[in-house]
C-alpha cells in the first residue's frame, strides 16, 4: 500500500502548512504561533478534544475512533532553532537568528496531515493522541509533557515519532530494536588561576595552559578507560581564555557534550572526569570547578512496537525502503523521556539529498511529508483496527 490516497489529495495544502510553519521559526517552550496555527487547522478537521498549555505552548489533540479501544500516541516536535537561515527560498524565516534547520515544521505538518485524515475517516477503534511538542532541541519538552501527565491524563498506551533525516533515500525508513539515540551529557570547567605578563609567565599561574592539560587528558577516559566495543562519545567543544597575545589571563573555560547509552559508562565518565580535572588543576597550580549536566537519556524502541511500525513503514514506502535493524547513533532526542514511560518506535523518514540537519541551508523536503503522514495514519489504524462486523 503506497502514500494514502486522500493525504495525497491533500499533499499541496501540507506543503503550504509546512511553508508557512517554516516562516515563523520559534525557539524552546516559546512556541505561541505554532501552536495557534496548529490548533486553528485541528479545529478545521474537527477533532473531538484540544488541550492546549501543556509544557506552555504544547497540544495534545484526541480523535475518537469507532467503538472502544486504547489510545495510541503519536507525537511531533515543534521548535526551531538559533542559527540565521541561508536557504533562499522564498518562505524562508521572516526571524532573524532564527530557523527551522532541523525539521521540525515538516514533522508537524506531517501529524497535522495524519490529524487531518483520520479525523474524516475514523478507521479505527479507541482514540488517537496527537501529541505536539514544543522545546525538542533545548529544554526537554517531552520530559516537561511526561511530568505534566499527559500519558496518564489521556490513557495513552504506545508512542510513535518520525525525524527526517538527510542522505537516506526519500521517503524511505529506517529504525532499529533497543537503543537507537544516545544520552546526552553536558559539562562546563571554570579554570581559575592567576594572569600576568605574557613576557613573565613565571609569575603567574596559568590557567591557559591547564585547559589545553584538561581537555588533552580528558580523551584518555575514552581511550584508556572504557571498553572499546562500547559506544561512547566525550569531546570537546569549547574553549575560552584570554583577551591579548602578551596577556596571560586569570581565568579560563571548557566546555563539551557526552554521549552513552550505559549507565555504568555514563557513571564512569563522571567519576574519571572529575578525578581528571582536579589532578590537572593541582598539577597547574590553579583551581577548577567541574560542572556535569545530565541531560537526555538514551532513545529506547520498543523491539516488538519497533517490529510492528517496520511493517507498517513497508506498507507505505514499500517492501526494499525500510531498513529495520540499522543500529544506534549517537545523537540524542527527547522523544527518549515518552519511550520510557512507555512502549512505543522512533523512525527516521529520508529527507534525501539535502544539507544536513542544523545547516543554515538546510530545508525540509515537502514530498515526504505525505509518507509520513500516511505513516502516521496507517500506525493507527494497524494497531487499533475496527472490530468485525
Amino acid at each position: 500500500m503506497p502514500v494514502v490516497n486522500r493525504i495525497a489529495e491533500f499533499s499541496a495544502e501540507m506543503a503550504r502548512w509546512r511553508q508557512h510553519l517554516h516562516t515563523i521559526p520559534e525557539l524552546g517552550q516559546e512556541c505561541h504561533e505554532t501552536a495557534a496555527f496548529v490548533a486553528e487547522r485541528l479545529r478545521e478537521f474537527g477533532v473531538d478534544e484540544i488541550h492546549e498549555g501543556i509544557a506552555r505552548t504544547g497540544i495534545v489533540a484526541i480523535v475518537n475512533g469507532q467503538g472502544p479501544g486504547p489510545t495510541i500516541g503519536l507525537r511531533a516536535d515543534m521548535d526551531a532553532l538559533p542559527i540565521p537561515e541561508a536557504t533562499g527560498v522564498p518562505y524562508a524565516s521572516q526571524r532573524p537568528g532564527k530557523m527551522h534547520a532541523c525539521g521540525h515544521d515538516g514533522h508537524t505538518t506531517m501529524l497535522l496531515g495524519a490529524a487531518k485524515y483520520l479525523a474524516e475517516t475514523r478507521k479505527f477503534s479507541g482514540r488517537v493522541a496527537l501529541i505536539f511538542q514544543p522545546a525538542e532541541e533545548t529544554g526537554g519538552g517531552a520530559e516537561l509533557m511526561v511530568e505534566e501527565g499527559v500519558m496518564e491524563r489521556f490513557g495513552i498506551s504506545e508512542v510513535y515519532a518520525l525525524h527526517n533525516a538527510p542522505g537516506f533515500e526519500a521517503g524511505a525508513f529506517y529504525t532499529t530494536p533497543g537503543p537507537i539515540m544516545a544520552a546526552v551529557d553536558t559539562f562546563h570547567i571554570h579554570i581559575t588561576g592567576k594572569g600576568g605578563h605574557g613576557a613573565m609567565p613565571h609569575e603567574t599561574r596559568d590557567p591557559v595552559m591547564a585547559a589545553v592539560g584538561i581537555a588533552q587528558a580528558l580523551q584518555t577516559i575514552v581511550s584508556r578507560n572504557h571498553y572499546a566495543l562500547n559506544d561512547l562519545v566525550l569531546s570537546v567543544t569549547q574553549i575560552h581564555a584570554g583577551t591579548a597575545d602578551n596577556v596571560i589571563p586569570d581565568t579560563a573555560y571548557i566546555n563539551g557534550t557526552v554521549r552513552t547509552f550505559d549507565a555504568e559508562v555514563q557513571s564512569m565518565v563522571r567519576e574519571r572526569m572529575a578525578a581528571i580535572v582536579a589532578g590537572q588543576a593541582a598539577s597547574f597550580d590553579v583551581e577548577a570547578e567541574l560542572d556535569y549536566q545530565v541531560g537526555y537519556p538514551a532513545t529506547i524502541n520498543d523491539p516488538a512496537k519497533t517490529e510492528f511500525a517496520a511493517e507498517v513503514a513497508r506498507e507505505v514506502s514499500g517492501e526494499g525502503r525500510v531498513l529495520a535493524d540499522s543500529g544506534r547513533e549517537m545523537g540524542a532526542e527527547d522523544f527518549a523521556y515518552m519511550l520510557n514511560v512507555r512502549p512505543g518506535s522512533y523512525l527516521f523518514i529520508g529527507q534525501g539529498d539535502s544539507a544536513g540537519l542544523h545547516h543554515p541551508k538546510y530545508n525540509f523536503n515537502d514530498e515526504i511529508a505525505p509518507v509520513g503522514a500516511s505513516f502516521f495514519a496507517r500506525i493507527v489504524e494497524r494497531a487499533q483496527p475496527l472490530a468485525a462486523r
